[in-house]
């Protein structure tokens, strides 16, 4: 009989546990998620998709810490989400928004210095040479830093809001429609420079999507958000073959066989 000890299973990076979220519209209770569960290990990358109004924003916005659920709990990396406002407890996890949500009076070294800014640990000039670090880390030349954001293009605000949410070596990465917006060039590029930092940095990343061509260009496993739960979590060829009405329609339809074909045989 082998009596070895196992050794402990790796901590999921976000673990999701019997999530409520409900909110008032209308004097009325409108329910979201229902006993919502979901798993997210270290250094994958997760494509959360469903319907619309199916909460996948606010899945990113609770990992956040940013609004709470009515009911269950979600930890990242083993602390509660709902203190990810504490000190020091924003180094965990970094945020893309949809649209950069840049700040339009900074300028965008200052855009991506900010949040080294806000603690107010290390010097001015420090903090300005980690973020010329950082805007060449996500492609972008040092003469970019001193334009503002009304001055960038549509893929150039991605990078410098990628950059900005990179700031504080965040070991997790939540990404909000990452290519919403972009032409199919630079949305192609976007994917590109997300897959090299996912695998020199060793991140883990968690996005929300729409765009099949970033999904299976990008994900490892993707979780489905439909009927106020997770129907279907894991690769995406297991996750399209799975008989639910909304994953039939959302991954075979015609634009879902289109993607589909990129798929490739070993994600990332």
């Amino acid at each position: 009989m082998n009596t070895a000890v196992q050794p402990p299973a790796a901590a999921p990076a976000v673990l999701i546990e019997g999530l409520w979220s409900v909110f008032r519209s209308a004097g009325r209770d409108a329910v979201i998620h229902q006993n919502l569960s979901l798993r997210i290990e270290a250094g994958e990358v997760l494509a959360i998709v469903g319907g619309s109004g199916s909460g996948k924003t606010v899945l990113l916005r609770q990992m956040l810490g940013l609004e709470q659920p009515t009911r269950g709990r979600i930890t990242v990396r083993g602390e509660p989400a709902s203190q990810m406002g504490r000190e020091g407890a924003a180094s965990r996890v970094g945020m893309l928004f949809q649209h950069g949500a840049l700040f339009s009076a900074f300028t965008v070294l200052e855009n991506i210095a900010f949040a080294l800014n806000e603690l107010g640990t290390l010097p001015r000039a420090l903090v300005r040479e980690a973020a010329m670090v950082k805007l060449q880390m996500v492609g972008l030349a040092p003469a970019q830093a001193h334009k503002m954001p009304a001055d960038l293009s549509g893929g150039m605000v991605k990078r410098v809001a990628l950059a900005r949410a990179l700031m504080l070596d965040p070991p997790l990465l939540l990404l909000d429609e990452p290519t919403a917006g972009l032409d199919p060039d630079s949305a192609d590029a976007f994917c590109a420079l997300l897959r090299s930092l996912h695998r020199e940095l060793g991140l883990t990343v968690v996005m929300v999507t729409h765009d099949l061509d970033t999904l299976f260009e990008l994900s490892t496993r993707i979780a489905v958000v439909a009927d106020r739960q997770v129907v279907a979590c894991d690769t995406p060829d297991r996750v399209m073959a799975v008989p639910h009405p909304f994953i039939q329609d959302f991954f075979l339809g015609p634009r879902g066989q289109r993607a589909g074909a990129l798929l490739r045989p070993a994600p990332l």
